[in-house]
């Protein structure tokens, strides 16, 4: 077979997009469950949060893992500068544009829910171009400007600009080395113990002292887990014995993932008084651990059923891997947006979640149809120029000539 064709890892556009569907789902939930979120229904409650800590712990891991393996490629295509350049543009001007455009109204409605709000749209921009820190309560601020839930573009950019670093200070063949001996590494349990076991130490040594910010600064613990999870997919990207390994071991990541999202259910519905007993502070260790296997087996269970029922093509993976971008930029403000106009209307929250699902979709994907087709749109929400789609995850290049860095 060529190796342009057996590195082709089409499973992975499919993942995705399947990963960024669910991002819609999870925000929508946002709004209903007892967590603290920019508006709130007036129906939430405890009864979704199981059923969203079902992908709370993986979700975004896998997606920074993902971004990796697309970023192992791209060396494949081009040079270091030009990957850092390309990366650059396809997300800081999205990024500014959204922080100035897409999520000022999240901010909006929540002083209006939160803080009763009383000035217009004009005047709370006026107020949000220029980092006005007022809107307070219970001790926190709102910061603002905001990027909201577009902190994973800034965490994939900083990511990106670590990964060039290092790939033009290493250089090719040691780059290379590096992956092919943590391919041969991760067989058989070590697949699964050897991650779990780098997320374990860091949860354990930098959780409790840098709790989950969003802000870049100073988020070190999300940085340990994110840029990890980042840092094994470009080295792993180009291991084809490592996806084949994960396809074997798929039934097992899915029990272990159930497992895991069980024993963390279990936690999560305890009483205060129990949670607080000294049994259950001896057991912490081992129950970080646990939610350290929720972190990484779902990644697992997902690749390995993707691998092995997902590996081809087709006109609407290219259509949909072009689209998730924009329609990730749009569709936590469509949702916060929308709950906020349909609270007056008093639906029951069953039929409300499901309109909220269904015009996000149908809104982000009717933004995307006139953005594609409008040239000076595009770099607004990280699309090129319009052109021929193939997967982010098909090199060009053999595989010989990984990380061409010169």
């Amino acid at each position: 077979m060529n190796p342009t064709e057996s590195n082709r890892l089409y499973f992975l556009d499919w993942i995705r997009i399947f990963a960024f569907c669910v991002l819609i789902f999870y925000h929508t939930g946002m709004y209903y469950v007892s967590w603290g979120w920019h508006v709130k229904s007036p129906y939430a409650s405890d009864a979704l949060e199981p059923l969203m800590m079902l992908s709370s712990p993986w979700r975004l891991g896998l997606l920074f893992m993902i971004s990796g393996v697309a970023t192992a490629f791209m060396l494949q295509k081009v040079r270091v500068g030009a990957l850092l350049r390309q990366r650059s543009w396809r997300l800081l001007v999205p990024l500014v544009f959204g922080m100035l455009v897409i999520v000022p109204p999240q901010s909006y409605f929540e002083v209006i829910e939160k803080l009763n709000y009383a000035g217009s749209y004009a005047d709370f921009m006026r107020l949000y171009v220029t980092g006005y820190h007022g809107f307070c309560k219970d001790g926190g601020c709102l910061d603002l400007p905001t990027w909201n839930h577009l902190w994973f573009v800034v965490y994939l950019w900083a990511y990106t600009m670590v990964i060039g670093g290092v790939a033009a200070l290493a250089g090719a063949e040691r780059l290379r080395s590096w992956s092919a001996t943590l391919g041969r590494r991760l067989t058989g349990w070590k697949i699964v113990a050897l991650p779990v076991l780098a997320l374990f130490v860091a949860r354990y040594a930098l959780a409790e002292a840098f709790p989950e910010t969003h802000a870049l600064v100073n988020d070190w613990y999300n940085h340990a887990h994110y840029f990890f999870l980042f840092v094994m997919g470009v080295m792993l990207a180009l291991q084809n014995g490592f996806w084949a390994r994960v396809d074997e071991l798929r039934w097992t990541s899915l029990g272990l993932w159930l497992f895991s999202w069980a024993v963390v259910v279990c936690l999560h519905s305890m009483p205060e008084s129990v949670g607080n007993l000294p049994v259950i502070a001896q057991m912490k260790p081992l129950l970080r651990m646990i939610f350290c296997l929720g972190q990484w087996a779902p990644i697992l269970a997902i690749c390995g059923f993707g691998h092995r029922h997902l590996a081809f093509d087709s006109a609407k993976r290219r259509y949909l891997t072009e689209a998730v971008f924009p329609v990730y930029i749009l569709h936590q403000t469509l949702i916060v947006c929308m709950a906020h106009w349909l609270k007056p209307v008093k639906m029951a929250p069953g039929t409300e979640g499901a309109v909220l699902v269904v015009l996000t979709f149908a809104i982000s994907f009717g933004v995307f149809e006139v953005v594609r087709r409008v040239a000076v749109l595009r770099p607004l929400f990280g699309l090129g120029r319009a052109t021929s789609q193939t997967s982010a995850y098909a090199p060009q290049a053999p595989a010989a000539a990984a990380y061409p860095v010169r």
